[in-house]
């Protein structure tokens, strides 16, 4: 697994999201994107990590930064895990990990002695010109939101 680092243009991207609809990198112009990568839908720790983002998400806005969530579940998927949660935000299925990929998030995992490939649980701040400004790789479901944002609020302090 090659993970992308700050400094290295962000891959552009195409993806469905929970409607459906197409959504693109470049449809945020002029905008950050805070792109995570979570492993499924409507499972204990992603609900946690997605919840923490929800109920951050006028903070975010202030800070110029929209939220997309990504996973390999099924559009369907997704709208039913927005449903359940009120998220209030993007979530986008990578359904063949084609973009996981090309962010360096798709690799070998460990579980319960079991190694299988899977997607890692990592985020990656895009600035307004679509450069990975930070990565997010050392946090907890339950804090992940509040890693996002102490670094957004020390970073324009």
């Amino acid at each position: 697994m090659n993970t992308l680092t700050a400094g290295s243009p962000a891959p552009a991207f195409a993806l469905p999201d929970q409607d459906g609809n197409t959504v693109s990198l470049s449809d945020f112009a002029g905008k950050k994107v805070l792109f995570y990568f979570y492993p499924k839908a409507m499972t204990p720790g992603c609900t946690v990590q997605a919840q923490g983002m929800r109920d951050v998400k006028a903070e975010l806005d202030a800070h110029n930064v929209v939220v997309l969530g990504v996973s390999i579940d099924p559009v369907k998927r997704l709208g039913k895990f927005i449903e359940r949660d009120n998220l209030n935000f993007t979530l986008l299925s990578d359904e063949d990990h084609a973009v996981a990929e090309q962010f360096g998030v798709w690799g070998e995992k460990k579980f319960m002695g079991k190694v299988y490939d899977g997607l890692h649980r990592i985020s990656f701040l895009i600035d307004e010109n679509g450069t990975i400004e930070h990565v997010f790789n050392k946090f907890k479901t339950k804090d992940h939101h509040e890693v996002v944002l102490n670094y957004l609020n020390e970073k324009n302090a």
